[in-house]
């Protein structure tokens, strides 16, 4: 089953505090997530990169089976949407779930003993402590005092800096902004597969602690937006942190944690408001006062109301061309008038700025009216997590947070604004036009609020069932008529989704062409599922099952980091009794079929809204919404069918309920280990075919595994060969699909990625049955075959899938740069040509299976719950089973890199999406091969660029980025902008300035301003790992760059400790003037002089060069790559490894 990842209707959670969150190019707003710890992280959070498992990762990202749970929607995303919201009340009395708990209390020791009443799971080392202050602010204290603290806690070695030295930072946020399977195609590539695989890997070392981290959710949202104000509720969540004052400094609070190597961020949802921060340990208190000011006497200064509205606008502009946002935006239109889902949340220019001028309101004014109305302690919730004693934290949260100011009013309360869809314009068919090349339907129902049911989880159950993929499933008689691809179906428990006004119920399909033609016969079989549904009634034997899986994940569920623990809990505190705190979104507690039978008895045809996407509207919906100017149009459902489903339609004899998963783990016991125990994984079996390296893991103990493999072919090279891969590795998912769905509900994992160099298969999940899956995959693997129909399925879906990725103008700048960098690389653009072009066939595709398995080199790594014996047994099925014979000759895991002249150059293409005004500029500077020392000096100047950065007013999302380009070094600064605002030139133009300005600012800063810097990416470097899945990352790198360097982070903290100020600037100083090889790539949206809608599908076949303008005229336009490149130096293959 899909587990709705903000999806179904776009529902996203919202990460504000994006745009202009930099020092580059600083607006003043609050500091989100630097940008030097989200590139670092980026490959640690292996978790997250699995939310939805059985990902195929080739370029067409093919049925992510839904984990279907009824918890949040996961991912992070761009603007406010509605964001993440869950259950609220809680049922009669009822029995515990059966799975074994703890109560919070036991343990700590003195001044750390917890609540007894706050149940946790028994893997869960943190003792917990639920007070209530004076205010009536409620908080709860999470203690991570496991241990002896980290050595390094001397203050003394960092001296305070003046907080106007440090500037801004930015996040660099997952810009999909999306969450449904039609947006969310394109792989989660790296620039290619080594670029940046060792920066991303290398966040952590073992042996240090957490970063401390505390969240504040504020029980009101963009519901409570004035009528004439709309997204004042997101406009102040920006505002409140424009100074304080005890702390007056407008940038002082991201100064501060900059220097402590720490991040912030906010979201906006419709009934909720949440904060968030993490900083290094020993500075958690004081970063906590600092905090906490905003929430009692915030400044938010008047001169930043301006600048403000231009960051909350450049969100709203990023987040028009997501069909999820447009989606959400029509569907909220349906809703009664004056019913709140109505509202504009975003705000943007126009609300915030432009109309209340005409009207003469004074925004400022009404700003502080909405805070002191809204943010009053008794609606707030507090958690704090820390590697300090219970006893310490309460007597922080007390002397800090008494301060809140309580305004004794009621909270704002909208749950009399029942049945908001029952209107005549709902259950309807809207027909809209897409911004992606997508075929989906989306079948609503608007239900009584289920938040009540928490520990019932009715949606739950049904959306178990509703998006099974196993036999006798919806999707299952779907696929084999090739009329979907994938499906989701439940709540997502986002604001949108879940309220104190109503539940949604979505089902969402992911249509091929010939779906769409069908799309009323794809919805007549939904129609009959769940009228079979209906007629069974509830099944206690699932209800369990489902309830034993869920109870076996929370019982031996990995740690989380801290930021993210606790701005989960803030929110649960919103929704759940104490007791609850820490299960209420996740288990299942009590079987009631009557509760049940409630909700499933309201998903009938007649209370159902049907929304079908599709290119082929385009010119034929002439509505267009208020905000995101969806092109659509409303019309009843046909007679026939209207009449059809009134009636006792009969049932597909095809559809059944799910047998018994034989999945489902019952082993957890321990292995003991058959070898030497080590710090480092170390290679077990070595052959000609194939290694294997392994780990036992002695430090998280759980009885889970993570067993990867990547398998070497010889290199591909033209692009038909790229092509058949990809349809090689999706159709192989699709055919896996279904016999392996019931092992990715019993928390198995798997993902299928096609690489530039080879097949990566990835298992994860209970150890005891994943040899199980694994093998699974492999005899697939090996008696992989298909169809004509399901050939001509997956190529047609794989061209919108490239289409869809060149349309975006970050993955188009991105092509064209690697496409310049990296020698004999087949960009994506031609890969959709050859697509295009036609002429591959079904025999093509099964001669090249049989040629890819016939020469090969697996390598793979295991850790976790296994023995060593166990995990070279791994490697032996594999060679067994696909009985190839060894490579002829080595082959590279990484690409040549062209050695870029020394003068500037310039390739400037036209963006390919006609109606998205957003433009993006990289400036790439190369450095060349280099060793580990100089790649810390590159990390360390990233670094630099956020902490030293001046206040430079201009509105862009800006990304400096440390490239490891198939090992050859470099930085960039990439800026996304809309072309409305900014042309590309004057971005560039931009971009030099700030990079002269911060050369000043290096020289200038003293040897403790420099070792301060220092420490905060040691300290990053050092901080402990939250789950094994992290530490597994890290190793992963290493094998699949075949650099095996496993103690990297070691090497690079020491390279740092031994840094000097004199060597980082006289290194960046290399990389500028007449010397440096530069390179920029510009995506500039160019409007044809006819015009054209967002919705326009242009050309995408082809580049379009632009000279560059007047204001560049000493740089050389590149008009032609292959001219370009042509006789360029090749930097042999090099790897950073000494």
């Amino acid at each position: 089953m899909k587990r709705i990842t903000n999806a179904v209707l776009g529902v996203t959670p919202c990460v504000t505090a994006l745009a202009c969150r930099t020092g580059l190019f600083s607006t003043g707003s609050t500091g989100a997530k630097p940008l030097w710890l989200s590139y670092l992280a980026s490959n640690q959070r292996l978790s997250q990169s699995w939310h939805s498992s059985a990902k195929v990762s080739s370029l067409l990202r093919m049925p992510q089976n839904n984990k279907p749970r009824c918890a949040s929607a996961s991912g992070s995303s761009v603007g406010l949407g509605r964001g993440i919201e869950r259950r609220e009340g809680r049922g009669e009395d009822e029995p515990e779930p059966r799975v074994q708990v703890q109560e919070a209390g036991d343990g700590g020791g003195e001044g750390n003993i917890g609540d007894p009443e706050i149940i946790k799971s028994p893997s869960d080392p943190k003792q917990y402590r639920y007070i209530e202050l004076t205010n009536g602010l409620r908080a709860l204290l999470i203690s991570d005092f496991t241990g002896p603290a980290s050595s390094g806690d001397d203050d003394s070695q960092e001296e305070e800096e003046d907080d106007d030295e440090m500037g801004e930072e930015e996040e660099e946020e997952d810009d999909s902004g999306e969450g449904t399977e039609e947006e969310s195609e394109e792989e989660d590539e790296k620039d290619s597969d080594f670029e940046d695989e060792d920066d991303g890997g290398n966040r952590k070392k073992e042996h240090s602690e957490k970063q401390s981290a505390a969240a504040l959710c504020v029980g009101v949202g963009s519901f409570s937006d004035p009528s004439d104000l709309p997204g004042l509720a997101h406009f102040l969540e920006h505002m409140v942190f424009m100074g304080s004052e005890k702390y007056p400094s407008e940038n002082g609070f991201d100064a501060f944690l900059k220097k402590h190597g720490g991040s912030d961020n906010a979201s906006t949802d419709c009934e909720r408001t949440i904060f968030q921060f993490d900083v290094q340990r020993k500075k958690f208190r004081e970063a906590l006062d600092r905090w906490a000011q905003f929430f009692i006497c915030p400044l938010m200064i008047r001169d930043a109301i301006d600048r403000e509205v231009e960051a909350v606008d450049s969100e709203y502009q990023l987040a028009k061309p997501s069909d999820s946002h447009r989606k959400e935006m029509l569907f909220g239109s349906l809703a009664k008038p004056g019913h709140p889902m109505g509202k504009f949340c975003w705000g943007n220019a126009k609300t915030l700025k432009t109309e209340p001028k005409k009207k003469k309101i004074n925004v400022y004014k009404r700003l502080r009216t909405f805070w002191k109305r809204h943010y009053s302690a008794h609606y707030m919730t507090l958690a704090v997590q820390s590697k300090e004693k219970l006893d310490t934290l309460e007597k922080w949260v007390r002397e800090i947070f008494s301060g809140v100011p309580n305004n004794v009013q009621p909270k704002p309360d909208f749950s009399n604004l029942l049945d908001p869809f029952d209107t005549p314009a709902f259950n309807k068919l809207y027909r809209v036009v897409p911004v992606r090349k997508v075929n989906a339907l989306t079948i609503t129902w608007a239900l009584p609020p289920q938040e009540k049911h928490y520990r019932v989880k009715p949606l739950h159950y049904i959306s178990w069932l509703i998006g099974h993929e196993g036999t006798g499933s919806i999707l299952s008689v779907l696929r084999k008529k090739c009329w979907a691809l994938d499906l989701f179906g439940g709540n997502s428990e986002t604001g949108f989704d879940q309220n104190s006004t109503y539940s949604i119920f979505s089902i969402s399909i992911t249509l091929t062409d010939q779906g769409f033609q069908n799309f009323y016969q794809v919805s007549d079989l939904v129609f009959q599922y769940l009228k079979m549904l209906q007629s069974l009634g509830p099944q206690q034997r699932i209800y369990e099952e489902i309830q034993k899986i869920e109870a076996n994940e929370f019982h031996y569920q990995e740690q989380t980091d801290p930021i993210e623990y606790v701005e989960d809990i803030c929110e649960n505190m919103q929704l759940f009794s104490k007791e609850d705190f820490l299960t209420g979104d996740q288990l299942m507690f009590q079987y009631s079929p009557e509760v049940i039978t409630a909700a499933l008895s309201l998903l009938t045809p007649d209370r159902s809204n049907l929304l079908l996407l599709s290119p082929e509207h385009e010119g034929h919906c002439p509505l267009r919404e208020k905000w995101f100017g969806t092109h659509y149009s409303v019309e009843d459902i046909q007679p026939e069918w209207r009449e059809r489903w009134s009636g006792d339609f009969e049932l597909n004899s095809d559809l059944h309920l799910p047998a018994e998963n034989k999945f489902i783990a019952t082993d957890f016991v321990l292995r003991q280990s058959d070898s030497p125990d080590t710090d480092l994984p170390v290679r077990v079996s070595a052959s000609d075919r194939g290694c294997v390296w392994y780990k036992k893991d002695n430090k998280f103990n759980i009885p889970k595994a993570f067993l990867f493999i990547f398998s070497l072919t010889t290199p591909h090279h033209h692009q038909p060969s790229l092509v058949l891969f990809d349809l090689l590795v999706n159709i192989l998912g699709h055919n896996l699909a279904e016999p392996a769905y019931e092992a990715d509900v019993a928390q198995l994992e798997y993902k299928l990625s096609a690489g530039e160099h080879g097949l990566v298969i990835k298992v994860k999940g209970f150890n005891h049955k994943l040899p199980l899956l694994f093998h699974l995959i492999v005899d697939h693997l090996a008696d992989f075959s298909t169809c004509e129909d399901v050939f001509c399925m997956f190529s047609e879906q794989l061209k919108k899938t490239y289409f869809n990725i060149l349309i975006r103008p970050e993955k188009l700048g991105k092509d064209v740069r690697l496409l310049i960098l990296e020698h004999g690389r087949w960009s994506m653009m031609e890969r959709y040509q050859a697509l295009t072009d036609g002429g591959l066939t079904v025999e093509q595709l099964m001669d090249f299976s049989r040629t890819f398995k016939t020469l090969l080199y697996a390598e793979g790594l295991v850790q976790g719950n296994f023995t060593s014996q166990e995990s070279i047994q791994f490697l032996q099925y594999v060679t067994d089973k696909l009985q190839f014979s060894k490579l002829p000759a080595e082959v590279p895991v990484l690409f040549r890199v062209v050695e870029l002249p020394l003068k500037q150059h310039l390739c400037k293409v036209k963006a390919l999406n006609k109606g998205d005004a957003n433009s993006e500029v990289t400036v790439y500077y190369q450095s060349g091969p280099k060793n580990l020392r100089e790649h810390t000096l590159m990390e360390m100047l990233v670094t630099c660029l956020f902490s030293l950065s001046p206040s430079i007013s201009c509105r862009y999302h800006v990304y400096p980025t440390c490239r490891n380009t198939s090992g050859v070094l470099g930085f960039s600064i990439t800026v996304e902008t809309q072309a409305t605002k900014f042309n590309t030139e004057l971005v560039e133009l931009k971009i030099e300035e700030f990079l002269s300005s911060f050369g000043e600012k290096l020289s200038a800063l003293t040897e403790d301003a420099f070792n301060t810097q220092v420490t905060a990416l040691v300290k990053l470097k050092e901080c402990e790992d939250t789950h094994l899945g992290e530490e597994v990352d890290r190793n992963w790198s290493e094998v699949v760059t075949q650099q095996y360097v496993f103690n990297r982070l070691h090497r690079e903290i020491e390279a740092l400790k031994q840094m000097t100020k004199a060597e980082l600037v006289s290194w960046f100083l290399e990389h500028r003037g007449q010397n440096c090889r530069k390179l920029s790539v510009h995506v500039s949206f160019e409007k044809d002089e006819e015009g054209c809608g967002i919705s326009s599908y242009g050309e995408v076949s082809k580049l379009t060069f632009l000279p560059a303008s007047t204001k560049m005229a000493t740089v050389t336009s590149i008009m032609d790559i292959p001219s370009f490149t042509q006789g360029l130096h090749l930097y042999p293959y090099h790897k950073i490894i000494q």
